[in-house]
């Protein structure tokens, strides 16, 4: 039972972490760089 917990747990936690994609491109002082495939202003 304590197994089952655990897995249950672990799988729940992994769920529900975020997602996160990485790219290139340096930001400026805003934290935004202009995405050069779109010609687009991104912001994080």
């Amino acid at each position: 039972m304590k197994k089952l917990l655990i897995a249950l747990i672990l799988v729940v936690g992994l769920a529900m972490a975020p997602v996160s994609l990485a790219h290139s491109g340096r930001t400026d002082k805003e934290g935004c760089h202009i995405d050069k495939s779109t010609g687009t202003r991104h912001c994080h």
